[in-house]
């Protein structure tokens, strides 16, 4: 546990799902082998370039990307990281980002930026999704809950660990049809069950005996936004902060609570968003029960003493860190993106959406980002990153960056 002081920023910099996890699926029982989706990456001649404009000032890139070297030096030098039809190897991607991460610490203005990735850099493009051919972005974020490591009155909601009677089974161990497959659940006498859904989980006094509870929050549908997110800072009583980080799920498929009230008429499509999901439910407390348990998924935690941790098993950075199909996109690359994002005026409403570019690390997944029309963008913690992630559903382009191997410039 690190001590830390608990409270808010609003600076524009300040993680499984966004706004969008609310109103799509998420994991299945049974999850299907993964599959390689038709081209999903065309590579650009210079002419069709974007214009490599950075709106946040080059600020927290060279962490990023520190970052994204972490995990590639961990792997295989040789490791084949593929960009549409062309491969690289680990050790390419790495040079790539070590070169890029050089020239943007001195700073260079916009139009040295485009000169100098014109003259060493192949680009790449997102196909974006099958109707538009543009790239949907959302927004995923760290909460933060009050909560206590006791149980008492007020808190009594649990942040459970992962269960330790929870079993996780490849079935590619048993036939080779089953290639990728995973099945999740529990012994129950000589046979494996599916294990408890929400509803069971929240309702069985007796769960402690199998999942420890990490710490308790007060507020039941804050803790069920942190299993949407994924991860989150749980502010104790006692003064400390508590980080804590998905470790595993129940296999229960995910249904979207927010699709839910879309269809009984209760939220406009158009109005939906984390916010106005949050408020009807705090509105409406006959119906919290009822409306969460519609979803069966339940999320387990283990704590982290930095974070929020992303599907690299490195630390994510607010602004840069985004969310993509690992299926379609190379994890850990150097990444470009064309969106807009929020203004918010001094009463934390948002005030307009402006046009966006900027530099990004592919360095998480998501449970309903998929495919090459999905981008979730990690915002750090605070009141801007709650309100970006829970209202950001804006389309834009999205594109990769790879040194040109036959200029061997460096």
């Amino acid at each position: 546990m690190r001590k830390t002081v608990c409270r808010y920023g609003f600076a524009l910099i300040p993680v499984l799902a966004s706004i969008y996890l609310i109103l799509a699926g998420g994991c299945a029982f049974f999850k299907p082998p993964p599959t390689k989706p038709a081209t999903s990456l065309e590579r650009l001649s210079a002419a069709d370039y974007p214009n490599f404009s950075d709106g946040f000032f080059l600020d927290n890139i060279g962490r990023g990307i520190d970052k994204s070297l972490e995990y590639l030096e961990r792997l295989p030098a040789e490791r084949v990281f593929h960009f549409g039809d062309d491969a690289y190897s680990a050790r390419h991607l790495m040079r790539s980002l070590t070169v890029l991460k050089d020239f943007l610490a001195t700073r260079p203005d916009t139009a040295a930026i485009n000169r100098f990735i014109t003259e060493n850099y192949r680009v790449y493009r997102s196909i974006g999704g099958p109707k538009t051919g543009r790239v949907l972005f959302t927004g995923y974020y760290e909460p933060q809950l009050l909560g206590s490591l006791k149980r008492d009155g007020r808190y009594r909601y649990p942040i459970y660990a992962l269960p330790k009677d929870l079993m996780v089974i490849d079935l590619s161990a048993f036939s080779k049809k089953f290639r990728g497959q995973r099945i999740v659940g529990r012994l129950q006498g000589n046979t494996v069950v599916p294990y408890p859904d929400r509803q069971a989980i929240d309702t069985d006094e007796s769960f402690t005996r199998v999942a420890k509870p990490i710490a308790w929050v007060d507020d039941r549908i804050d803790l069920f936004f942190l299993h949407v997110q994924g991860s989150g800072r749980i502010c104790l009583t006692n003064g400390d902060v508590l980080r804590v980080h998905y470790h595993g799920v129940n296999g229960r498929p995910y249904r979207s609570i927010g699709r839910l009230l879309i269809d009984q008429g209760k939220i406009p499509s158009e109005q939906m968003s984390m916010q106005r999901l949050k408020a009807y439910l705090k509105n409406h407390p006959e119906e919290v029960e009822d409306v969460l348990n519609h979803n069966p998924s339940y999320v387990f935690f283990k704590t982290e003493t930095a974070g929020p941790i992303g599907a690299l098993g490195v630390d994510l950075t607010p602004g840069r860190s985004v969310a993509i199909d690992r299926r379609v996109f190379p994890m850990a690359a150097p990444a470009f993106l064309q969106t807009q994002i929020p203004v918010v005026d001094g009463n934390g409403r948002i005030d307009r959406w402006m046009d966006f570019s900027g530099f990004a690390l592919n360095q998480d997944t998501g449970g309903a980002i998929r495919g090459p029309g999905r981008v979730d963008i990690f915002w750090g913690n605070g009141p801007y990153a709650q309100i970006a992630a829970g209202h950001m559903q804006h389309e834009g382009n999205f594109f990769l960056l790879i040194l040109d191997p036959e200029k061997n410039s460096f």
